[in-house]
C-alpha cells in the first residue's frame, strides 16, 4: 500500500513540471507583445522597455521559468502589474467564496446526483428512470450561466425569496452563508449533478446484473441493503473517476457563475485579471487551480484501493 501510494505521488511530479512550465509560457503565448500591450498606446519605447524589464522578458526563457518556478516554491507567486500587491495576497483574500461555493456544490451534486442514479437503475424502464435520466440531460446541455440567470430572476427578483448577488462568510452565520450560496452553488452543480448521476446509473445497471448481487437478494438481504452496500460499493471505481474528472468543470464553471453572481471569489479576479492582462494574476490563479486539480485526481487514484483493494498498480 505505501508503496503503491508513493508511486502515485512521484508520477505527479512531471505532471507538476508540465503544468507550471505551460503556465508560465501563457505570458508568451498571447497574442502580441505582452509589455507593449500593457503599457497601452500612448506609451513611449522607454515606458515599453521598463515594463519589458519588469517581466523579465529581457532573459532568456529557460532562466525566467527556473527563477518564476523557485519563487513559486517558496510562496511567491509575483506581484500584480496594475495592484502592486503581491499575488499570493490577492488569492488569498478571494478564496473563501470560492472554495465554500465549490465546496456546497459537490455536497449538493453528490447528495443527489448518487442517490437519483442508483433510483434509476433500479426503477430501469420505468417513468422514474426516463424522469431522472431526462433532468439529467437537460442539466448537461443547459450552460450553467443560463441556470443562473433563471434562478437569480424566479428566486431572487420575482419571488424575492434569496439575494441576488454577493457573498457572507460562513462566520457571520450558517444561514446567511447558504442564503448567498444556494443559487450559484445550484446552477453550478447541474452539470456536475447530471455528469454524476448518467454514470451512476450506467454503472449500477452492469452492476445489479451481476451473480453476486442475485445471491444477496437469495440470502434476504433488503433492497436497501442489496442497493447502497453491495451494488453501490462495486459501483464506487468509475463513479469517483468521473467525479475526479468533472472537477475540471466545476473549477471553470465556478469562473462564470461568480460574475452572474457577483461573488467576490477566485473566478472574478481571474476575469478582472484577463480583461486587464494582468500576467502575474492570471499565472498565479491558473497555476493553483492546475495544482488543486492535480491533487484531486491524486486523492482519486488513492481512493480506488479503498473501493477496490485489488487496485495495485
Amino acid at each position: 500500500m505505501f508503496a503503491y501510494i508513493a508511486r502515485r505521488i512521484l508520477a505527479t511530479i512531471p505532471v507538476v513540471l508540465l503544468v507550471a512550465l505551460f503556465v508560465f509560457s501563457l505570458l508568451y503565448l498571447a497574442p502580441g507583445d505582452p509589455a507593449a500591450i500593457i503599457a497601452g498606446d500612448q506609451a513611449t519605447p522607454a515606458d515599453v522597455d521598463r515594463i519589458r524589464e519588469s517581466l523579465g522578458l529581457d532573459r532568456p526563457f529557460l532562466v525566467r521559468f527556473f527563477d518564476w518556478f523557485w519563487h513559486v516554491l517558496t510562496g511567491d507567486l509575483g506581484v500584480s502589474i496594475f495592484t502592486n500587491l503581491p499575488v499570493s495576497h490577492m488569492i488569498a483574500q478571494r478564496i473563501e467564496p470560492t472554495v465554500s461555493l465549490m465546496l456546497l456544490t459537490l455536497t449538493l451534486s453528490l447528495s443527489f446526483a448518487i442517490p437519483m442514479g442508483v433510483i434509476a437503475a433500479w426503477k430501469h424502464g420505468t417513468w422514474i428512470d426516463r424522469g431522472v435520466m431526462m433532468t439529467a440531460v437537460f442539466g448537461f446541455s443547459t450552460p450553467s450561466f443560463v441556470v443562473g440567470y433563471l434562478l437569480a430572476y424566479v428566486f431572487a427578483l420575482y419571488l424575492d425569496w434569496l439575494p441576488v448577488q454577493g457573498f457572507t462568510s460562513i462566520s457571520v452565520g450558517v444561514i446567511p452563508f447558504l442564503r448567498n450560496l444556494i443559487l450559484p452553488a445550484t446552477a453550478l452543480g447541474l452539470v456536475f449533478m447530471a455528469l454524476i448521476a448518467r454514470i451512476t446509473r450506467a454503472t449500477m445497471l452492469d452492476v445489479l446484473s451481476q451473480d453476486y448481487v442475485r445471491t444477496a437478494k437469495a440470502k434476504g438481504v433488503g433492497q436497501r441493503g442489496v442497493l447502497f452496500v453491495h451494488a453501490l460499493k462495486n459501483a464506487a471505481v468509475p463513479i469517483v473517476t468521473i467525479v475526479g474528472i468533472g472537477f475540471a468543470t466545476l473549477i471553470s464553471g465556478a469562473i462564470v457563475t461568480e460574475s452572474v453572481f457577483a461573488i467576490p471569489g477566485l473566478g472574478r479576479l481571474t476575469v478582472d485579471a484577463i480583461l486587464r492582462r494582468d500576467y502575474p494574476v492570471i499565472q498565479g490563479v491558473v497555476l493553483m487551480f492546475s495544482f488543486v486539480y492535480v491533487l484531486v485526481n491524486l486523492g482519486v487514484d488513492l481512493l480506488y484501493t479503498v473501493f477496490d483493494p485489488r487496485i495495485r498498480y
